[in-house]
């Protein structure tokens, strides 16, 4: 059910060193193509990082919080052409969540990397600095990283009494 996916997906940041199997990783890429976009433009392209260099590199990406990725197995950086959308911020985050959620059904386990609006240093964007790494053109624009692999540290799922029940409300905004 996908409510149960949805309960036990949980951030994974360390990784067993062990291979994604391809069929695993076609699935995944299935799921990003499959992802919604605004008048269906599709603006969204994935570039899949297995080299042991590259991710070793853009693990590097921010200051705090991208580390992890040097042991990742997968790294799926998530870019859209922001000449083909306006709105190309919500169909790159959809794309992604849809790539974390298939992470997930297949059995791995995966982590979102922000790098839309971060530094790599003091002087140089995240984005700018993964464009000069992966060779992405001037008109199109990270958003994120997705780091994926076969997990090596457990989570217990979210459980249902801690949802947020009180952030739901009906026909208008009525906070008692």
């Amino acid at each position: 059910m996908f409510l149960s996916l949805l309960k036990n997906r949980r951030s994974i940041r360390k990784y067993k060193k062990q291979e994604i199997e391809k069929n695993k990783i076609e699935k995944i890429m299935k799921a990003a193509l499959l992802s919604p976009s605004s008048k269906a433009n599709c603006p969204c392209e994935f570039i899949f990082v297995t080299d042991k260099e590259l991710l070793a590199k853009l693990s590097k990406s921010k200051l705090h919080g991208s580390a992890f990725l040097a042991n990742a197995p997968l790294g799926i950086v998530v870019i859209a052409d922001s000449t083909k959308s306006d709105v190309w911020i919500e169909d790159a985050s959809l794309a992604a969540t849809f790539i974390i959620l298939a992470v997930e059904a297949v059995g791995l386990g995966g982590c979102w990397i922000q790098i839309r609006k971060r530094k790599h240093s003091e002087t140089i964007d995240s984005e700018e600095y993964i464009k000069s790494i992966l060779s992405i053109p001037d008109n199109k624009r990270v958003l994120a990283i997705v780091g994926v692999g076969y997990p090596d540290e457990t989570k217990i799922p979210r459980q249902e009494e801690d949802l947020g029940y009180d952030k739901i409300f009906f026909n208008q905004y009525v906070n008692y």
